[in-house]
């Protein structure tokens, strides 16, 4: 009988999906390789990429249930983590950000990136019941205190991008719970409202910094734009992605933009201005396939989810990456502030190749059990 279910398992996991990952994160060490040969970093992502591998199929083998059943001590040993990295002393203090703890022979461990995983399941344990009408007021506040709670630390650290990236996988799941439409007439309104004057405020009392601002006028107005000052990072990113052309810059490797240092931080957030480089407009597109169909498949599973829990796992899964990906590639296409959101699977980094996996690795365990009541 184990045999039998081992051969289901085997036969029921979802190849495609796991080798469409594998191969986005292998493109995108040699991606990181690329943009800094010399620095190690690519060796590292090779690593993180085998430590992840092992750790997504544990997952996937794993009954997902067990895992949301014990979801609240996830959560809460990640908000316990969120706080440690704010202690001086303990919490690394990089770029103005103290968001890293270290790990000796590893380098740094982001607490804000694995507490995505336990905070989705607590937002899927909560609004997984059987229910049969919309969300009342009281349990779409309580969805915005699961999330608010993890944010609130994030802003301390502080990483306003990160924390950005955590509202779509509440959006989905109020979404998916059917939210009560006033609800969303009214955050929408009170968004177009609260945001320019979250902006003014910001600026007036100093909260957001003048690189911010800068990073927004970039946007709201390229052709003024300090291409020597905040700009900067933004137009190289520009120049980079241009150079590239259809099928990639015949330049030879040594004078590409990220190699002579003109394209800051390109083995991270601008990981795609790097591929766009060496790859063209052919290869960034081949790119955003690989996304899409990774993406589809994710739905694919949502929609044979053995439960609601398992669905709005999956989605909210789907609607963070979804997120990532529209951020990173804007960021470095110019159309959006330069905020530090990485690229799934391909930016250079432990705790986000690791987070992205053990996402993927739920996914994959919800899939092998679609078939059990």
């Amino acid at each position: 009988m184990t045999a039998l279910l081992e051969h289901r398992k085997l036969r029921d996991f979802d190849w495609l999906l796991t080798l469409l990952a594998v191969a986005i994160a292998v493109f995108g060490t040699w991606q990181i390789y690329n943009a800094q040969p010399t620095m190690g970093y690519w060796k590292k992502q090779l690593l993180g990429l085998g430590v992840s591998l092992v750790v997504m199929l544990t997952v996937a083998f794993t009954d997902y249930r067990k895992l949301v059943h014990i979801a609240p001590a996830f959560y809460l040993f990640g908000l316990a983590l969120l706080v440690i990295v704010l202690v001086p002393g303990i919490g690394l203090k990089i770029n103005g950000q103290r968001a890293w703890i270290g790990v000796p022979g590893l380098g740094q461990f982001q607490p804000s990136e694995f507490m995505k995983i336990p905070t989705v399941l607590m937002l899927a344990r909560y609004f997984g019941r059987p229910r049969h009408s919309t969300l009342t007021l009281k349990e779409t506040l309580m969805g915005g205190g699961i999330l608010a709670l993890p944010v609130g630390l994030i802003l301390l650290e502080p990483d306003a991008g990160q924390a950005i990236t955590y509202f779509p996988l509440l959006a989905v799941v109020l979404f998916l719970s059917a939210v009560r439409m006033w609800v969303v007439i009214a955050a929408l309104l009170l968004a177009t409202v609260a945001v320019p004057a979250a902006y003014y405020v910001g600026v007036e009392t100093g909260a957001i910094k003048s690189y911010q601002q800068e990073r927004i006028n970039v946007i709201l107005d390229p052709e003024n734009a300090d291409r020597r000052g905040y700009g900067y990072h933004t137009w190289q990113s520009i120049v980079t992605v241009g150079k590239g052309g259809l099928t990639g810059s015949d330049t030879a490797g040594d004078a590409s933009q990220s190699r002579l240092k003109f394209l800051p931080e390109p083995h991270t957030d601008f990981i795609f201005a790097v591929a766009a480089e060496n790859t063209g407009f052919i290869g960034c597109v081949l790119l955003l396939l690989a996304y899409a169909v990774l993406l589809t498949k994710l739905i694919h599973g949502a929609r044979r989810a053995p439960d609601r829990t398992g669905m709005l796992v999956i989605m909210a899964i789907v609607g963070g990456l979804a997120f990532q990906i529209l951020i990173n590639v804007g960021m470095a296409l110019g159309m959006l502030p330069v905020i530090g959101v990485p690229l799934p699977l391909m930016s250079a980094g432990l705790s986000a190749i690791l987070a992205t996996s053990v996402a993927i690795g739920f996914a994959i365990s919800i899939r092998l059990r679609r078939f059990v009541n």
